[in-house]
């Protein structure tokens, strides 16, 4: 009798590469399981179908690295953000630059759509959140609130609250009608890289590098359960479709978490590293994540996995797939969400004479939309997964069809293994209702006449209110700022940015007069007297194009400096410290090794001791700036890989 073939529980899809230079973020579409955007360091946004080897379509016009991705719900469009903070949107079905929006300082490092508006959220290392018209190319309304960068916003299921997720360790709630935050969630103990809401309840989920996991309630505003011990920074988590358990990709393993009471209710081992995104469809978690130019997909089959408290009783002799096992669904114990009985399509074409779009023909957006492109790079796959404009829906490319598991004895898949961890069946986790999907009602054709729109410029909101994008909802009139209040809010700081200005000019030119004199040590010396670090960067940028002025005993002054540039909240700042620390590494680290190394001298040697003397600090120096290295080397982006590197040069220091 022949032996029945046994799959797994996950197992390794495939692996591509997805882009000429390194890989900064990626996506999966919710809706399909199956769509995947990855943007990467060569500035570019490339569309992939899971287990499929070639690019469906690569979308140009950024000019710096893509540090964030995100799909809207229908897989319709997608919105990517820069390094330098501009944002664009594409039209995927119509394979052209749909928006530019223009106005952070600094880094886009999340993005989400309205769940039924045409809008999109977006968070910078600026610390700001924004609010963005897609239609009009606006900004609604700017959230402050966050003290460092804003690393995950989520909108609610009924698109009435935004979620945010920041390095400052918090995570807020703000209200959408009111622009104001609603409340604030503290507890976490490191940066806080993911939030999540319920799909149903008023419950919300956040991971932190703290190796946390908190739940909090939305009524209440407190904290439901904290899951603590996972094995490292929480980045990626979801909630099963009809919310009866939490994923939490971790590394290299899957884990099902409920959370009253809280606890494990099942781990699988995957071999996926760090997941970047999870997706679920038909019964399938798709994780994907990304190495340097590589990104790789993975299958766990959910239907092998225990997702209750309630453990089937006899799995073996019950012929019954595991998820046709569970319990009927009850009540839920929480408020679920009002969702509007109607959705939005994709956003109108606004005609080019309408007020809201005249644009002078060389304003810098619209020659930012003409340089942007969306090159189809796969016909055949373009057409199976994005349908004629005129088709009535689209459907998702074989969503039907579950991707097929290898054997359980393919010794050339990952080898996993699935622990059977403690289960306290004594507080099984509440069912929740699952609700029907609102019926889809065609959007009724847009109004000849747009509304008024307050000139303003590109990087300041627009006055679109926020009643504008959710349904039925009715908030009270807000003053306008008179002139004198606008003037007054706009010299706020003035005064004190005018001192800091000429203080650092005053400093610069010290520096500079020492600099003439051609004693390089001694101007950075100077620039370290000061006590400004703005100096010392503005200094080591200038040394750091000539490496020939790096001497030894420039390396033990610059080093104190390096380790405080590299702990700053300011890009620029790190930049330049991993720069310098590079350049340090590979011009002076094997000399310093060497010379520690060697036996001791015979006789009085002045200069060889104190080249010794020398080495040994900077030998010191560079010890401790290694554990600061080692920690950051775990970050995602540019930044992370270039701690990366670091860590790998200063190997040889162990």
């Amino acid at each position: 009798m022949a032996t029945p073939v046994v799959t797994k529980t996950a197992w390794k899809l495939q692996e591509i590469v997805a882009h000429a230079s390194n890989v900064s973020s990626l996506v999966l579409g919710k809706a399909s399981g199956r769509l995947l955007a990855t943007g990467g360091d060569d500035c570019r946004v490339n569309l992939w179908s899971i287990n499929k080897p070639n690019c469906i379509m690569s979308l140009t016009g950024h000019t710096s690295p893509v540090e964030s991705v995100r799909l809207n719900t229908p897989e319709e469009l997608i919105v990517a953000g820069s390094q330098s903070g501009s944002i664009r949107v594409w039209d995927l079905e119509a394979a052209k630059i749909l928006r530019t929006l223009m106005g952070h300082k600094a880094n886009i490092c999340s993005l989400d759509f309205h769940p039924y508006g045409e809008f999109v959220a977006s968070g910078s290392q600026d610390t700001n959140i924004k609010l963005w018209d897609i239609r009009r190319k606006g900004c609604v309304f700017r959230y402050r609130g966050h003290s460092q960068a804003v690393r995950c916003l989520r909108f609610s299921p009924d698109g009435k609250w935004l979620a945010s997720a920041a390095d400052d360790h918090t995570v807020k709630l703000w209200d959408l009608t009111a622009g104001k935050m609603m409340s604030e969630f503290p507890g976490h103990t490191g940066p806080v890289n993911v939030v999540e809401f319920h799909p149903n309840e008023y419950l919300l989920a956040s991971g932190s590098s703290d190796r946390t996991i908190r739940f909090w309630d939305l009524e209440k505003f407190q904290v439901v359960s904290c899951i603590e011990g996972e094995p490292g920074p929480v980045r990626s988590v979801l909630f099963n479709p009809d919310g009866c358990c939490l994923y939490s990709g971790c590394q290299d393993s899957l884990r099902v978490y409920g959370w009253e009471p809280e606890r494990c209710f099942d781990v699988v081992l995957v071999n996926w590293g760090k997941v970047a995104d999870l997706a679920i469809c038909n019964d399938q978690l798709i994780g994907v994540a990304f190495s340097q130019s590589n990104v790789s997909s993975y299958v766990v089959d959910l239907t092998r996995v225990t997702r209750t408290g309630t453990v089937a009783q006899d799995s073996i002799q019950d012929s019954r797939p595991l998820a046709q096992q569970l319990p009927q669904p009850s009540a839920p114990l929480r408020r679920i969400y009002e969702r509007p009985s109607t959705t939005c399509s994709k956003p109108q074409r606004v005609k080019q004479n309408s007020e809201s779009e005249r644009r002078s023909p060389s304003s810098e957006d619209d020659r930012d939309e003409r340089e942007s492109r969306a090159e189809i790079q796969n016909a055949e796959d373009y057409n199976e997964i994005f349908q004629p404009k005129n088709s009535i829906s689209r459907t998702p490319p074989r969503r039907s069809e579950p991707f097929p598991a290898p054997p359980e004895d393919d010794l050339a898949t990952a080898k996993e293994a699935k622990p059977s961890p403690a289960i306290n069946s004594q507080f099984p986790v509440p069912n929740v209702e699952v609700l029907p999907r609102p019926p889809v009602v065609a959007s009724p054709p847009p109004p000849k006449a747009e509304p008024a729109i307050i000139p303003a410029t590109r990087n300041e909101p627009i006055g679109l209110k926020a009643s504008d994008f959710l349904p039925a909802v009715k908030i009270p009139q807000q003053a306008e700022l008179v002139d004198e209040d606008a003037m007054s809010q706009i010299r706020k700081g003035h005064d004190t940015m005018c001192v800091v200005l000429t203080s650092r000019h005053r400093n610069l030119d010290t520096v500079r007069a020492v600099w003439t004199t051609g004693d390089i040590k001694t101007s950075v010396d100077s620039a370290v007297a000061i006590n400004d670090l703005s100096v010392v960067v503005d200094l080591l940028n200038i040394v750091n194009q000539k490496a020939s002025l790096w001497k030894l005993d420039l390396c033990t002054t610059v080093l104190p400096q390096i380790e405080k540039l590299l702990q700053s909240k300011y890009e620029s700042y790190v930049q330049t410290g991993c720069t310098s620390l590079k350049l340090i590494l590979q011009r002076f680290l094997p000399l310093i090794t060497d010379i520690l190394a060697a036996p001791p001298s015979v006789g009085v040697d002045i200069s060889r001791e104190e080249r010794l003397h020398k080495c040994r600090l900077c030998y010191k120096q560079l010890k401790g700036i290694s554990s600061l290295v080692k920690s950051k080397s775990g970050l995602s982006g540019r930044h992370g890989s270039a701690f990366r590197e670091l860590h790998l040069l200063m190997a040889s220091l162990d």
